[in-house]
């Protein structure tokens, strides 16, 4: 057993002050922490990697939400997956890898209940955070149970190129879509799709959304749209999506840095004569179904169904550019930092 002193400290990002609109570096801290001593059934984690995520936009406002917001001057939490360095717990042993809650730091003490283990002998680790982790579960639940996804649908993504997006279209494919198409904000994104096996994708950049979906979409049009943009693409969707469609709304990137109230689609009405589905989801009220779609991912990717791409950040300290930069989409997949 190694007999290296452990950390009594880490260093953490802090929330300087609340963004308004998009957020700058001086709303960020890197500081350093006392850590908490071990309690009976706790475990000391250092963190491998952490994920940085759309959401957590949100909860940097001080307004009340489905998840609470950052407090002022203390570390920001999210998705990480580390290595057991002490246990007092008989669920987890030192030397296990767990997942869990609290990123954004170097080391963590958390009651051991709060960590899952990492199943390193099917993915690398930092698969736990994205295909095999929240984000491949958002996919597969957003898409299979709250679109009600059926094999012969024709199916939109929005964001497709980022860590949902990617994964909802190769499951799409899986289970037997009759076309998937994706919309993404650069070329090389876009020929990452076809490369993953979208059938058709564009750059929204390009022209109107309106105009590039339904060409597209052909005459045949789609039955489901999993929307993780808003703003124009929804508006389109709804102009292209056949009756009885039904749409994922997983979320709205395009307005998370808005000042100003954002337009609604200006042809919700559509919605009645086409009979659509509109129905907004959170991973957190899917996981019910976490235990069958970790058997059917680890399947797919180790068969090569489903692959995944990561855009890796080194360095906590470069955690709040990682995150500035996921919002502006200068990732290609999960955004990660490598700590």
């Amino acid at each position: 057993m190694s007999q290296t002193p452990l950390p009594i400290t880490t260093r953490e990002i802090q929330l300087a002050s609340r963004p308004k609109g998009r957020p700058v570096p001086e709303n960020f801290r890197l500081a350093e922490s006392r850590l908490p001593e071990l309690q009976d059934g706790q475990i000391l984690v250092r963190n491998l990697f952490m994920s940085v995520d759309p959401y957590m936009r949100g909860r940097m406002n001080d307004v009340k939400s489905y998840s609470a917001p950052f407090a002022l001057d203390k570390a920001l939490d999210g998705g990480a997956v580390g290595e057991v360095l002490a246990s007092r717990s008989g669920r987890h042993q030192e030397g296990d890898v767990v997942v869990h809650a609290q990123g954004w730091r170097e080391y963590a003490v958390l009651d051991a209940a709060a960590a899952t283990p990492a199943r390193t002998d099917l993915a690398p680790a930092s698969a736990f955070l994205g295909a095999l982790g929240m984000t491949g579960l958002t996919a597969y639940a957003g898409l299979l149970k709250v679109a009600e996804f059926a094999p012969g649908d024709a199916v939109f993504v929005s964001g497709a190129a980022g860590a949902v997006g990617s994964l909802v279209g190769q499951i799409a494919k899986a289970m037997g879509a009759s076309r998937v198409i994706g919309s993404a904000g650069t070329p090389a994104k876009v020929a990452r799709l076809l490369e993953l096996g979208f059938d058709a994708a564009f750059d929204y950049h390009d022209g109107p959304v309106l105009a590039q979906l339904q060409k597209a979409a052909g005459p045949g049009g789609i039955d489901v749209y999993f929307d993780n943009v808003g703003g124009e693409h929804l508006e389109a969707a709804l102009a292209t999506l056949n009756v009885g469609g039904r749409v994922a709304m997983c979320g709205a990137i395009a307005q998370y840095n808005s000042t100003e109230p954002t337009p609604a689609p200006h042809n919700l009405m559509l919605a009645i004569g086409k009979q659509l589905t509109l129905k907004g989801f959170l991973v957190g009220g899917q996981r019910q179904h976490a235990a069958e779609f970790a058997e059917k991912m680890a399947a797919w990717l180790a068969d090569g169904t489903v692959r995944y791409d990561e855009t890796i950040v080194d360095g906590l300290e470069n955690a709040p550019r990682a995150f500035m930069d996921l919002l502006d989409g200068a990732n290609t997949g999960k955004m990660l930092v490598r700590l």
